[in-house]
């Protein structure tokens, strides 16, 4: 079963947007596909859609959907616009 896309808050998505132009690298913390909260520091290198869900790319590769993010340089998501 294909889980639901939940929209991250558009200013959130504008500091990504951000990280990705400055190359900054940053710690994320997100919840992988099996539930699990993982840390990682990279820079963002692109910010995507593919059918109707959002994603970051980081540097080395590594695609997060948007909505499993918990915290973005310090910086929390919020859900709504």
């Amino acid at each position: 079963m294909k889980e639901e896309y939940k929209s991250v808050s558009c200013g959130f998505y504008d500091e990504l947007g951000a990280l990705a132009v400055s190359h900054k690298s940053c710690e994320i913390i997100f919840w992988n596909e099996n539930g699990a909260k993982t840390i990682t520091r990279d820079s963002i290198k692109n910010l995507y859609s593919k059918e109707g869900v959002e994603y970051l790319e980081t540097g080395n590769g590594a695609k997060i959907r948007l909505d499993r993010l918990s915290q973005v340089d310090g910086k929390t998501p919020n859900n709504q616009c």
